[in-house]
């Protein structure tokens, strides 16, 4: 399954990664702590804001491996896990852009690292992956509002790592979790991160055809909804609801329509989502020319 594209995309610029890293040699695991909030709260805000994409594909390796030794010395702070995993899942699917497609599949094992780590640290959810389907399904039931954030990313962590399996069977067996996941999310607060959930949940159920288990019309109403919630701004979901519905379906007429929305949209209306829309902006122009290949 192909992933989103996202959409989370963070980087940093070398120099000042270099220099935070110095420090990090220092700092003990309480000191660690102490400098997450002033330090990696204002760079994850501002990184979506970039409009440069090779700057991201030079600057992220520098801020991933900041995280990288922070969690070294804080190895379960929960914060930091939601930042790596955040991290490494967009710089995963960024890697195409950045013309090192093959390294997709290493940073997507640690972007499913990150986040089974970060779900362990709901109750119940220590080694996910090894927690069988139905019981995995009855752990869910009791995590409440406050671990929305956690199943969110670290679903996608894991959704990562699947995507990039090149359809490993161990990796496509996880994915019936990981939309448990997604589905507990909705149960939760479904407008979380943009309507996220139903974004993921659009493109499972529309990635096959019905004949092998593919929901199109279920795939529908969660695009239709996670376009709803995040007020047509968040362009993946445009995109992805031209490319896992309207081409499953044979819909050329709303394929064309969502493609031409999302590159007429004004980046400036949705400035801290710079770095994903211009990515979305550029998948909906390389679609819109494969038109006549697939209708």
């Amino acid at each position: 399954m192909q992933k989103i594209i996202d959409q989370w995309l963070f980087f940093f610029v070398r120099q000042k990664a270099f220099a935070v890293l110095l420090g990090v040699v220092f700092l003990s695991q309480g000191c660690a702590s102490l400098v997450i909030p002033p330090m990696v709260g204002p760079v994850v805000k501002n990184l979506n804001r970039q409009a440069d994409i090779e700057l991201v594909c030079d600057g992220a390796p520098s801020y991933l491996l900041m995280l990288d030794s922070l969690l070294i010395s804080d190895p379960d702070n929960v914060r930091l896990l939601i930042h790596g995993t955040q991290a490494y899942t967009a710089y995963a699917n960024l890697m195409p852009e950045c013309g090192r497609p093959e390294r997709a599949v290493v940073l997507g094992e640690r972007a499913r690292e990150y986040g089974l780590r970060l779900l362990g640290t709901s109750k119940g959810l220590a080694g996910a992956s090894r927690i069988p389907l139905a019981e995995f399904s009855e752990t869910l039931r009791s995590a409440g509002s406050g671990d929305v954030e956690k199943l969110f990313w670290g679903g996608y962590g894991w959704a990562t790592w699947i995507g990039f399996s090149k359809g490993a069977p161990a990796a496509v067996a996880d994915l019936p979790k990981v939309e448990q996941l997604m589905l507990r999310v909705l149960a939760l607060d479904e407008g979380f991160y943009h309507g996220g959930a139903h974004l993921f949940l659009g493109i499972y159920y529309g990635s096959r055809p019905e004949m092998l288990g593919g929901k199109p019309e279920v795939s529908r109403d969660h695009f239709e909804r996670a376009l709803a919630l995040g007020d047509r701004r968040f362009l993946p979901a445009l995109v992805a609801y031209a490319e896992y519905y309207a081409r499953q379906t044979f819909d050329r007429e709303l394929y064309v329509r969502l493609l031409e929305e999302a590159l007429a949209f004004d980046l400036a209306r949705a400035p801290d989502l710079t770095l994903p829309n211009v990515l979305a902006k550029r998948r909906a122009q390389k679609m819109l020319t494969q038109v006549d290949d697939f209708f």
